[in-house]
């Protein structure tokens, strides 16, 4: 049974620096993994103005309409006019990682390994965006990532880069095109399909979802001593497939359980795994919560 462990939130976050805070070691993918180390966060909106980079390289499909330009927006409406096509194949560098990232999730990265710089000089040149994409020792790397764009870098003198990227589009991993000197994979991108719940049930779905974080958010609080508050908005005029993507990033300690959300293609099912999610967290911290009442010093 999985349950969530959610990332602390505050309505007064501030945004993210670029002070080190080294804590993930990747883990051995079928192709070697890289060494960076990470650590990651979430914020639904960037502060920091997302940079316009040069559209992908695609390769067009015989018959099929010219490639739509792939334009970073923090819009919460994810599919909009210039975004790309789930039919446009394109080259895509890899970095895998014992993590997930979601569209409009920010992620910290300090960058190391030699072949990695290597990226990194390339990408600041040319396009700021690659692919992220979860990997562990036991499954390997998975097919299906998201693509982080460098919203902020900072190169060291030792030629380490620290990075604050920002979860774009999906993708889905159709053929490896190269090794060396890092991954690169052709790629098809992923959307959501058109969900058969209308959509009020959507929204009725993602307002049951919000409930249900803030409770499990206010019975933690209560569980590690922290004083009584109520709980801000956490939509946040979001819509409900960003919504969801929101609250699958929160999930941090189950990457696997993120992994599958990443995955699903329909936002009805992925918030109703969300709330099932959530809804056993939350028995869980009630019987907790009822324990410590019960015998205080346990």
């Amino acid at each position: 049974m999985a349950f969530a462990q959610l990332v602390s939130y505050s309505s007064s976050s501030p945004s993210p620096s670029l002070s080190p805070k080294p804590t993930l070691a990747p883990a051995p993918p079928v192709a070697a993994a890289p060494t960076a180390s990470c650590y990651y966060s979430f914020s639904s909106s960037s502060s920091s103005k997302a940079l316009a980079p040069p559209p992908l390289r695609r390769r067009r499909r015989r018959g099929s309409p010219g490639p739509a330009r792939c334009s970073a927006s923090s819009s919460p409406e994810w599919r909009h006019a210039g975004s790309p096509s789930s039919d446009d194949a394109v080259e895509l560098p890899l970095f895998p990682l014992p993590l997930v990232l979601f569209p409009g999730a920010i992620l910290p990265l300090q960058i190391f390994e030699f072949r990695y710089r290597i990226m990194m000089h390339t990408l600041l040149q040319t396009d700021l965006r690659f692919g992220v994409i979860y990997t562990d020792s036991v499954s390997g790397i998975t097919s299906v990532g998201c693509v982080g764009e460098i919203v902020k870098h900072e190169r060291l003198v030792d030629d380490r880069f620290f990075l604050i990227c920002k979860g774009q589009e999906r993708f889905r991993v159709t053929g490896i095109v190269r090794n060396k000197p890092y991954l690169v994979a052709q790629v098809t991108w992923l959307e959501d399909r058109p969900s058969a719940d209308g959509a009020d049930d959507l929204e009725s779905l993602a307002g049951e979802v919000e409930a249900y974080m803030k409770d499990v958010i206010r019975i933690s609080n209560r569980l590690s001593g922290k004083p009584e508050k109520e709980v801000p908005d956490l939509r946040r005029n979001l819509f409900p497939t960003p919504f969801s993507f929101f609250v699958g990033s929160t999930f941090e300690g189950a990457p696997r359980e993120q992994q599958a959300l990443l995955e699903l293609e329909d936002t009805a099912t992925r918030l109703k795994r969300e709330k099932e999610t959530l809804r056993n967290t939350l028995n869980y911290l009630t019987a907790a919560s009822a324990v410590k009442d019960v015998f205080p010093s346990s």
